[in-house]
């Protein structure tokens, strides 16, 4: 594989043992960083998701938008001629990015002692839904159950509803983005020390990360966050309203320089100079009373005629937008963040473009994700200079 010098990590190799989001999303962004990123799978079925849908021609785009610049190699863990391939492969690593349950890797004779033994230049990026250790390290965890134990759940839906999970993985995603942030803080620590080290990262510490002020408020204050719906918890007007045509728009303008400009846009003049919408603390406390207002006249008007007055004073407003709505909207495809990449069984498949936008070495999609062991023999023969004979028999033995 040619390596692309021009890319900020062109000459990082890593490996990819992890599964679902968190991790293969870091590894993601390594890899559209430049990295050459090996997807080390098991023989057969493959990562988990490889299975599930959607599907498109056998394809899962699930696994399809989370995995693209990578090769993909497969590794029978079980034997342990493919534990003995994968230390050999962690001689050549740069990275290595596991997600199994805390304790797997030391079963298979590849802990940290032992890799770091073989090369000390390693960064281990360790990602677990409770982390290495505590209490609760050997519980199985995931996305859903990061954001119902962090209490993220309990803030979020309608105040007289159930608690409601987000509508997306986002606490994978904010994992996948504190390790990629970690894995690059550790190589530029190896740059000084010529040593690299281990990144322990829990779903749930990245969920209670997110949690804006409610720590701080329990503690200190007493005051426990409840849900509040899409109102804004620190300024108002800012919530959702229904529009004439039953459309949806978001308002954000609860400060002391938008609230002026909804009220110029919206022609209630008369607002400002009612003492209950005076400051900030004033507006919060008769929120009921502003949205109502607010709202009522949300309704004469249709979406995009109100999100056209709001521009127009510059007051923060915007449809709410519906999945098929996002795909054509014309800054993100303006910006490149709708893309197709071709792939040779999927045919055509539409995903999110390359999000980070860099003037020198701007990341690049080389290739669309790779189909299980689809560059087994390559890398082995790259990294390893394994040859054709010694490859056939590893896999005629069920070890690849």
């Amino acid at each position: 594989m040619q390596k692309d010098r021009l890319a900020p990590f062109g000459d990082l190799k890593v490996l990819d043992l992890s599964r679902f989001i968190a991790g293969p999303h870091c590894g993601m962004i390594l890899a559209d960083l430049g990295a050459d990123v090996i997807k080390v799978e098991k023989p057969g079925a493959g990562e988990e998701a490889r299975s599930l849908p959607p599907q498109v021609k056998g394809e899962s785009l699930y696994l399809l938008v989370f995995n693209r610049n990578k090769r993909s190699i497969t590794l029978n863990f079980r034997d342990p001629r493919a534990q003995e391939i994968l230390r050999e492969l962690v001689r050549h690593a740069d990275v290595l990015i596991e997600n199994f349950r805390p304790g797997t890797m030391e079963k298979m004779g590849c802990g940290w002692d032992v890799l770091s033994a073989i090369n000390p230049r390693l960064v281990m990026t360790r990602i677990s839904g409770f982390g290495q250790d505590g209490p609760l390290a050997q519980r199985p965890g995931f996305d859903g159950i990061a954001q119902a134990m962090s209490g993220l759940m309990s803030i979020t839906g309608d105040p007289d509803g159930p608690p409601t999970e987000a509508g997306t993985f986002f606490v994978d995603y904010a994992t996948a983005l504190y390790s990629t942030v970690a894995t690059l803080a550790a190589l530029r620590v190896r740059e000084q020390t010529g040593r690299g080290q281990v990144i322990d990262m829990a779903l749930l510490d990245c969920a209670v990360s997110m949690l804006v002020t409610a720590i701080p408020q329990q503690v200190m204050l007493g005051e426990t966050m409840m849900r509040c719906g899409n109102r804004d918890r620190y300024s108002s007007p800012a919530n959702a309203f229904q529009t004439a045509d039953g459309a949806w728009v978001l308002l954000v303008a609860g400060n002391d320089v938008h609230f002026p400009r909804v009220v110029k846009a919206a022609g209630l003049d008369a607002l400002l100079d009612d003492p209950r919408f005076k400051t900030i603390p004033d507006r919060l406390k008769n929120a009921d009373a502003l949205e109502t207002i607010i709202g009522e006249w949300m309704k004469q008007h249709p979406a995009e005629e109100v999100v056209e007055l709001m521009g127009s004073t510059g007051a923060p407003c915007a449809k709410i937008a519906t999945i098929d709505e996002v795909v054509q909207n014309p800054q993100l495809r303006h910006r490149g963040q709708i893309i197709d990449i071709e792939h040779p069984k999927a045919g055509t498949v539409t995903m999110h473009g390359l999000t980070m936008k860099m003037s020198e070495t701007p990341p690049s999609i080389r290739r669309p994700a790779p189909s299980l062991g689809e560059h087994t023999a390559e890398v082995l023969s790259e990294w390893l200079g394994y040859t054709e004979g010694q490859i056939d028999k590893l896999t005629e033995d069920g070890v690849l």
